[in-house]
Parts: structure tokens; sequence; C-alpha cells
């Protein structure tokens, strides 16, 4: 399985600190974001990363090189524009493959998510063996958490392991997911699109699946949350 780290957004909201460093490159307890990402993978197994970038991406490219001071492969999708969640993994299609790969947000914090699950999140049969019809098989799956503060609302209900637009306890989407890339193939390479529209309309067809994930977890979006994350431990934080 492969493995993609979207660090491509600007941080408008990281400003000033995103102004001369990429949001991705920001520390969190001596080390940055992205480095915490990368570990991880590797840790399960997943070693072929592909990383793409647009504000300072260069930046990026000369801290994490090759990839290879961390047991990984990490190969980069340079945007000049930032081109959104979706139509960033478009631009990389071909880097991914015809498997199933693992997507994730650089920007978020689950330092003990153990990507070694996300292998086996979507299957091609059912319980009995059985290879599922294409329009049965679900094309993603997410990941979710309890609701933070800064989103009430949630982004998703889940009905067992279903993601659904209504109905059922809703939950915030964490960044973290499973994806089959034949469900980008429909935007070309190059045009900027967004995920969720994109995931509504497959959880409108029953294709999304997904669970609650519980373990420590952190939009890491504003200076006040990385603030937190750095704060000398009181057995509070994330």
């Amino acid at each position: 399985m492969k493995a993609m780290i979207l660090a491509a957004g600007r941080g408008e909201r990281m400003r000033p600190l995103t102004d001369s460093c990429p949001k991705p490159l920001l520390k969190v307890r001596g080390r940055p974001l992205i480095v915490w990402h990368v570990l991880n993978l590797v840790r399960a197994g997943i070693s072929e990363i592909v990383v793409n970038h647009a504000h300072l991406g260069h930046m990026i490219e000369e801290a994490l090189g090759d990839g290879s001071r961390y047991g990984a492969s990490i190969a980069y999708s340079p945007e000049g524009t930032a081109l959104e969640t979706a139509g960033g993994i478009a631009r990389a299609r071909e880097m991914l493959g015809e498997a199933p790969f693992v997507a994730l947000a650089a920007d978020v914090w689950a330092p003990h998510f153990d990507f070694s699950q996300a292998a086996d999140a979507l299957l091609d049969n059912d319980v009995w063996g059985n290879p599922l019809p294409l329009d049965q098989r679900d094309v993603a799956w997410l990941y979710l958490v309890k609701n933070p503060d800064h989103n009430p609302a949630g982004d998703f209900a889940l009905n067992s392991f279903s993601i659904a637009n209504e109905g059922g306890e809703r939950h915030t989407f964490s960044g973290i997911g499973v994806y089959r890339p034949q469900m980008f193939d429909a935007i070309t390479p190059g045009d900027s699109a967004k995920l969720a529209p994109l995931l509504r309309e497959y959880a409108a067809r029953g294709q999304v699946g997904g669970e609650v994930y519980r373990g420590d977890w952190l939009d890491v979006g504003t200076p006040e949350r990385l603030a937190q994350l750095n704060a000398p431990y009181q057995g509070n934080r994330p």
C-alpha cells in the first residue's frame, strides 16, 4: 500500500508562522508535523509515500529529501497553486498506482494512529469471500473523530460502519482516509477540486465506509492549537 500526505495548504489561519515556513514543517514537541506522519507510516510498513506541496514546497523537499533517513521512499507532486484535496490527489494519480491508498492531511496530530489497519479497510469480497459488484464496493473508508469545539456539528453521520450525509450520530472527518484511486479519474489532472463533495456523492450511493478513531487527535489549524500541543504537560493535552 502507498500513502499520500497532503501538504499543499497555505495555512492562512497559521499566519504569521506560515509566512516563512510551510505548515507541515511546524514543529510539535521538537519534530515537524509531517515527520510524525512519515515515521508512523513506516512503522506500519507503508514506506512508499507521495507528498504534494505548493506554498514554500521546496522547503518540504529539502527537509525530507528522498525519505531514506526515515526508512521511506518519498516522491513529490508539486503544485504551482494548491489544487484542494481531491485536485491534489488527481494530479498525483499516476504516482499512486491502481491499488487503494491511504491519504492524510499533513496538519493533523495523530501520533498513535496505527496505519497498518488501512491495508484491509477496503474489501473487494463479501463476508463469504464472493467478489462484490463494482457498484457495491466502498470507494473510500474514512476515520472519524469526536466533534471538536471548532466543528460541533460534525461532517458525516455514521450508521454502523457506513458513512451517510444525514441520519445517525455525526462525527468529524479526521483527515485520514483510504481511497480507491479510480474515484478521482473524473477530475482532470491540474484542476482544483474539493474532496468533501466527492465523498458526499459516493456516500449518497452507499459506497463510503468508516469508523471512529478514539486515539489522540487534533487539527493543528491555528497558532493556539499548536501552542497547546507544545505546552508543558499538565495532563490535559492530546
